[in-house]
């Protein structure tokens, strides 16, 4: 006794049909690859925006505190440790060490600035001045 031939034609997928589930995943992570990655570029400027905004609240608690804000030289240090000659700095102005910008570059930081009082900003994932999307330069002004 032998199993009828039908039988075992069902048992598996053919060569045409492994190859059309193939082209349909394909075409689909074509569509959603290029969405899903702006997305993440966009995510990294805002935590670059929210960074410079807790800075810049930082920032302003410092210069309440000592009466202006810290210069070039003394930079975004001056708010976790007191840079001297400073009797009413009391701080530290942050609960964590100043944080590099989503590229792991520091934060540029100028005082006066260009801008107003004090400039801080990023340069964005190129490192370049300029840019477009991910590229740009984030600042506080």
């Amino acid at each position: 006794m032998h199993e009828p031939r039908s039988a075992s034609r069902c048992s598996g997928f053919t060569l045409l049909e492994l190859l059309v589930v193939m082209v349909i995943i394909g075409l689909l992570a074509g569509l959603v690859a290029p969405r899903y990655f702006d997305q993440i570029g966009k995510s990294t400027t805002k935590v670059a925006k929210a960074q410079i905004d807790s800075l810049g609240k930082a920032l302003d608690q410092y210069r309440l505190d000592v009466g202006a804000y810290p210069s070039t030289e003394e930079g975004l240090n001056a708010l976790m440790t007191s840079p001297q000659n400073q009797p009413h700095w009391s701080g530290p102005y942050l609960q964590k060490a100043v944080p590099l910008d989503p590229w792991d570059r520091p934060y540029q930081y100028r005082s006066p600035g260009e801008h107003g009082d004090y400039d801080l900003f990023t340069l964005g994932r190129d490192g370049q001045v300029g840019g477009t999307g991910e590229n740009a330069d984030v600042t506080s002004w």
